[in-house]
């Protein structure tokens, strides 16, 4: 197995997991962020705040999140006093969580998300080198890379924080896990159907009884995934637009301004100031512009 950089800077290793750098020029929030899959997020510049129905969670640089998969979140990022913001975060390839949760005792599972204040230099150690172990697949075998990754559910667990057993997928789920091989495809509603074995009229219907559609699932995993390209990359807008399906990037622009409230371009602290910019920003917060 062969670690892959999308040539979007976000490292997928097989088997194993998956890692991005993600690093802004503007605090930012993002509303309404899908977190399919359990993650850990390690700050090393900035603030960062999650809210959700389940509550709310802050940290700051040097501190660290787990996160719990299946939920919808409200993210904000802010600058550190310095003009900083990036973070590192991690996610399990299925498999392995799913060897470790066989195996684990006691412990609630995870709801929401739990922060841990104060990271013990050997916790930060393996976190550095269970990245390793998604970059370097070259000198990193496959069963020492799991290893290396699954050593980080040691530690959380040593934080009493423990993932839930993979629940049977929603629909909604099973779609995006689809649609997320391939987000640049020109996807339809029948395309998408055949693939999961449904009829067209039985995909729109089971996705009305979730509370969603194949239209704005599919833009908003679109938006969502190139707002993770903005962050983790130099990439030009243009190039970003290609990579989720829009040959224009002004209709990307758009598209992304009507999801998210902004510009793609406020990422990386291009902002415009425009009395509409100002008005967005109060109707989300002032002066508050994911993972």
């Amino acid at each position: 197995m062969n670690a892959k950089l999308d040539d979007q800077g976000i490292l997928v290793r097989p088997g194993v997991g998956i890692t991005a750098r993600v690093a802004q020029r503007s605090d930012l929030r993002f509303s309404r962020i899908v977190i399919d899959r359990p993650a850990l997020i390690v700050l090393r510049h900035g603030t960062k705040t999650l809210q959700s129905a389940r509550g709310q969670w802050s940290i700051r640089g040097g501190e660290a999140i787990a996160i719990a998969g299946g939920q919808t979140l409200d993210v904000t990022n802010r600058l550190s006093d310095r003009g900083l913001y990036e973070a590192r975060w991690l996610i399990w390839d299925p498999p392995v969580m799913e060897r470790f949760e066989r195996d684990a005792s006691g412990g609630r599972p995870l709801a929401g998300a739990a922060v841990l204040k104060r990271l013990d230099a050997h916790f930060t150690a393996a976190f550095d080198r269970a990245i390793e172990a998604i970059r370097d697949a070259r000198s990193i075998p496959g069963n020492v890379a799991e290893h290396r990754v699954a050593e980080m559910l040691v530690w959380l667990s040593l934080h009493r924080i423990r993932f839930a057993a993979a629940d049977t997928p929603t629909l909604a789920m099973q779609l995006r896990r689809l649609l997320e091989t391939g987000l640049s495809e020109p996807w339809t509603t029948a395309l998408a159907a055949k693939h999961l074995g449904l009829s067209e009229a039985t995909l729109r219907r089971r996705l009305a009884a979730e509370g969603t559609s194949f239209g704005d699932l599919l833009t908003d995993m679109r938006m969502s995934y190139a707002m993770l390209l903005l962050q983790s990359t130099e990439h030009a807008v243009n190039r970003i637009a290609l990579e989720v399906g829009y040959e224009s990037a002004s209709r990307f622009a758009i598209r992304f301004r009507e999801r998210f409230g902004f510009a793609p371009t406020a990422i990386r602290g291009h902002a415009r100031h425009r009395p509409a910019d100002d008005e967005m920003r109060v109707r989300n917060g002032a002066d508050i512009n994911a993972l």
